[in-house]
């Protein structure tokens, strides 16, 4: 048997634990990437929730450390909301994690905004124009109009 044909016939389990070696997936991702190596979709519900019940995956756990991963790069609440939708985690779980990490005071949005505008500039901008542009990079990173002014605000008392 060749070393192709070995890997096909892996189990839908080794290719799980392999790809849950590297990083945290979320139950929808890894179903997809397992069913990308043409495992059954029973084998693939089954090996999912043999995982889960193992406590190798979960989908709790990889919404904490996806969270903390946008937020290092500085990414606003309504752009990590389409990103977990997008990767498949429930909203009220979505809901939960943001809850419990600003109750926790691990991220605080208009902060994160306020930082993540002076990074990019080091003025408010002097014309309205460049008060737009200012306004468009950080509804692009996902903040809300609140905390898009709040960043506003703090880099014009900055300056």
């Amino acid at each position: 048997m060749s070393a192709q044909s070995e890997a096909r016939a892996s189990s839908p389990r080794d290719d799980a634990i392999r790809l849950l070696a590297r990083r945290e997936y979320s139950r929808a991702e890894l179903a997809q990437r397992l069913a990308a190596r043409a495992h059954s979709p029973e084998a693939i519900d089954a090996c999912l929730d043999a995982l889960a019940a193992e406590g190798l995956q979960s989908d709790a756990r990889f919404a904490e450390s996806f969270l903390r991963s946008r937020v290092m790069r500085g990414q606003g609440p309504l752009k990590v909301r389409a990103e977990f939708e997008r990767r498949g985690i429930e909203r009220s779980l979505v809901a939960t994690t943001l809850a419990e990490a600003e109750q926790a005071g691990e991220v605080d949005w208009f902060e994160l905004a306020a930082e993540a505008l002076s990074r990019r500039f080091t003025h408010p901008g002097d014309s309205p124009r460049e008060r737009a542009r200012r306004e468009r990079f950080l509804a692009s990173r996902g903040f809300a109009f609140e905390q898009i002014r709040h960043a506003l605000e703090r880099l014009g008392a900055e300056e």
